[in-house]
């Protein structure tokens, strides 16, 4: 006689980016033990492309993982997390003051997409002088594992998010021309030029959630804001 399947529960949920309508189920002890290596082996790469497996595994959507902006995808996640181990996350920040740890706990379930507008564009069309514009994109995780420019994080950063350059009459797509050729081009750019650039990525929405407690120590009335997943655990 065959081993029974088990059954798991089904979730919706909305992609804050896109807006597209998702169903998604719990992870098991197969996707969790993936998570578990990769976080074992405290490298980035991994752990991130460990998170888009488990999303691709658990999730029902027409977007690849890879595909979303970073907040999408850390959003995702947490929404996961919460229906696969529990809604509840202890967590042992220091205090302000006396940098003591305390004790609190988080709902994932409450956690929200901050700085995104109701249908904000993701994609950024910016004049740098009267002849040269750019098109960029929010980072999005695959970015990070399919790119690698050598170059400061800055710099590779804003390279993965360039999409297209519009320099006089001519349109270079950048999907034809390699990572070195867009930092060069960055590099080239003057300041104020860059600091715009740059500004984009500095206002991208992301997952966000103010944190208050007191501290048993010291009596002191902690206000934080926990900003990107790793803060989450």
């Amino acid at each position: 006689m065959m081993l029974p399947k088990i059954a798991t529960p089904k979730y919706d949920m909305i992609v804050p980016s896109t807006g597209e309508k998702v169903t998604y189920r719990p992870y098991l002890i197969k996707e969790e033990k993936i998570l578990m290596i990769a976080l074992e082996s405290e490298d980035d790469a991994q752990i991130e492309q460990a998170i888009l497996d488990i999303l691709t595994a658990c999730f029902v959507m027409k977007t690849k993982p890879s595909e979303l902006t970073v907040f999408d995808v850390e959003y995702m996640f947490l929404m996961l997390r919460s229906v696969s181990v529990g809604e509840t996350v202890q967590l042992t920040p220091k205090c302000t003051k006396c940098e003591e740890p305390g004790e609190v706990s988080i709902d994932l379930s409450k956690v929200k997409v901050q700085g995104l507008k109701k249908g904000q564009e993701l994609n950024k069309q910016i004049k740098l002088s009267d002849d040269l514009t750019v098109d960029m994109h929010y980072p999005r995780v695959g970015d990070a594992i399919q790119a690698d420019t050598g170059t400061d994080t800055i710099l590779g950063t804003v390279a993965k998010c360039l999409d297209t350059i519009y320099y006089g009459e001519d349109t270079y797509n950048l999907v034809d021309s390699s990572s070195e050729e867009v930092v060069d081009f960055i590099e080239n750019l003057n300041t104020h030029q860059f600091q715009k650039i740059a500004e984009i990525l500095t206002e991208a929405p992301y997952v966000g959630k103010n944190l208050k407690w007191k501290c048993e120590e010291c009596g002191e009335q902690n206000d934080i804001e926990l900003k990107g997943l790793t803060d989450f655990f």
